[in-house]
């Protein structure tokens, strides 16, 4: 008896093993990653037949297809803390994709048991780039057999939109970043670059911009905890080796993920987040596997410690308080670092059979540890003084529908008012020569301003900083900010002249001008002795005249945005 009571156990675990449904990537041979209308049937099926999985759709690819995040939720309590995946950003780098098919199979089996989180996984966020499927576009990877393309159906490149939102699928994601709030965010991704061991490497939130508190926390305490699970599992795991085509035995800095970039952008509402690199030259079979870990690593980690997340997430928004100062450049600090045993390959050079010349190689067959410095701190080279309030005038309709996508907080002013205000005018910037991301991006932008009072109309917005997405409003609103909605060209209207004048009109202006303003005058005539060239320009010297003059339009550079401190 007891021998058939076994047997009908063994024999129903193996029908609940055969019946268990499987990806595509697993009844396959291990280098092939699953189609979209695969995934999507998968995930519908699932949904079908586990209550704790949920398919809902928010907003929409550029191509016009829905995207859908899939919810794992064992409990009925929506309350739960949320860890939320993005997949499919590059559909290049499947691994995700595949991986988290398989998790939330298991978790909804419940060979996975996580009871006080939810999971959110966005399907595949670049779905267009997942639909130009080939098998050619990542010359450098290795598997899988197909895959798909880089950019979305208009060539954006998504992990460079999450402050600009020129696509649809930025859009949507803001909209389910806003929905859940998640604790903790994963972007999945394959790595580009050098050649090394390393079957996994990681880019974490920069610890300055998380803040003092979250920072420490994430930098000392969570993710090296994270990392020694996966060392347990044998997956040999470092810090993304941020350098590109050369040997990284000089030692790398920590990628600095501005809020252009997923984590970036997570980072503003004091998300940590972490960017899971797998190496593009290991096996497919293994780089899914790897990523399935973190995922599952990550989540025991967060179900575990959620309360003591949570509570740091509220106290780090005491670090941005009116008066307070807030940096929004950074550089590398060089005199910091620190070493690590890093396994590599020795670098050699060989020479071209396609130019004759040197050409670097990796040795596998010589692999090494060595002591190399990994530059891990940024310091600050320009900060604001964060204002109580910022003023947006309600003619500046892009900017105010960013912030309410953002659950940005304001209140209407009321009536036409005259308040003391502080206000920028951009003295210098630079643009790139070349269009990036579809725009000519601007840099090393530098501002003056002067406090002064200003007419408001009834409509205009009155927005604090002390609120959640106060960073936000700081990266986006300071021009000097490195992805300042003025740097990526909202506000270029403001940096052309309107009104122009003809030379034979202004002349006799000009000339009365200096003959009845004095000081205008003594300045026209320094101006002639220390510059030569001016002296000898007669239309720069009537262009002086303007620009000094009470015709000039003093409007050309004032940002439209005013702070009041």
């Amino acid at each position: 008896m007891k021998f058939i009571t076994s047997l009908f156990l063994l024999s129903s675990i193996f029908i609940f093993s055969q019946t268990k449904p499987q990806t595509p990537f697993e009844k396959g041979n291990g280098n092939q990653t699953t189609t979209y209308a695969e995934m999507v049937k998968f995930y519908d099926d699932l949904a079908k037949d586990y209550p704790s999985i949920t398919n809902v759709t928010f907003g929409f690819d550029d191509n016009g297809e829905p995207i859908k995040v899939v919810i794992y939720n064992a409990t009925v309590n929506k309350s739960n803390p949320t860890i939320l995946i993005n997949n499919g950003i590059h559909p290049g780098e499947p691994d995700g994709i595949d991986a988290t098919m398989m998790l939330m199979r298991d978790l909804a089996t419940g060979k996975v048991v996580v009871n006080n989180l939810r999971i959110v996984a966005i399907q595949a966020y670049n779905i267009s780039g997942m639909l130009r499927r080939g098998k050619y576009s990542r010359a450098n990877q290795n598997g899988p057999e197909e895959y798909g393309f880089r950019g979305n159906i208009r060539n954006y490149d998504l992990n460079r939109d999450f402050i600009k939102n020129d696509t649809e699928n930025s859009v949507a994601f803001q909209k389910i970043f806003q929905q859940f709030k998640p604790i903790y965010f994963i972007d999945n991704h394959v790595s580009n670059g050098a050649d090394y061991q390393y079957l996994f490497t990681y880019i974490s939130t920069n610890k300055e911009r998380l803040g003092k508190n979250l920072g420490q926390y994430f930098n000392e305490k969570m993710q090296p905890e994270i990392v020694q699970n996966l060392e347990k599992k044998g997956i040999l795991t470092t810090p993304y080796v941020n350098i590109h085509g050369d040997s990284p035995e000089e030692g790398f800095p920590t990628f600095m993920d501005s809020p252009r970039y997923a984590t970036g952008y997570t980072t503003l509402f004091n998300t940590m987040g972490t960017v899971a690199e797998t190496h593009m030259l290991k096996p497919y079979k293994d780089r899914v596997r790897t990523t399935y870990e973190n995922m599952l690593i990550s989540i025991n980690y967060t179900a575990k410690n959620a309360t003591e997340i949570k509570d740091k997430m509220a106290a780090t928004l005491a670090d941005y308080q009116p008066k307070m100062k807030y940096p929004v450049q950074w550089k590398v600090d060089s005199t910091q670092f620190k070493m690590i045993d890093f396994k590599g390959y020795e670098a050699e050079k060989k020479t071209s059979e396609v130019s004759g010349k040197p050409r670097l190689f990796y040795d596998k067959t010589k692999p090494f540890t060595r002591k190399i410095k990994y530059y891990n701190t940024y310091i600050p080279t320009k900060e604001i003084v964060i204002p109580s309030y910022y003023i947006i005038p309600k003619s500046e309709h892009k900017v105010l529908e960013y912030l309410k996508r953002n659950n940005i907080a304001g209140k209407i002013i009321r009536k036409d008012s005259t308040i003391l205000v502080q206000q920028y005018k951009i003295s210098d910037y630079k643009t790139v020569k070349n269009p990036y991301e579809g725009h000519y991006l601007h840099y090393d932008t530098k501002t003056v301003s002067e406090s002064k009072n200003i007419k408001f109309s009834a409509g205009d917005l009155l927005v604090p900083t002390k609120q959640y997405g106060v960073k936000y409003l700081l990266e986006t609103l300071e021009p000097e900010a490195v992805d300042s909605f003025f740097n990526w060209n909202f506000f270029d209207g403001i940096l052309g002249q309107k009104e122009y004048y003809s030379d034979y009109v202004f002349e006799d202006t000009a000339a009365n001008l200096l003959k009845k303003n004095q000081v205008l005058r003594t300045a026209f005539e320094m101006e002639k002795v220390i510059n030569p060239d001016f002296a000898k320009d007669g239309k720069a010297q009537l262009d002086w005249v303007y620009k000094h003059s009470e015709y000039s339009e003093g409007s050309v550079g004032t940002y439209p945005i005013f702070r009041i401190l």
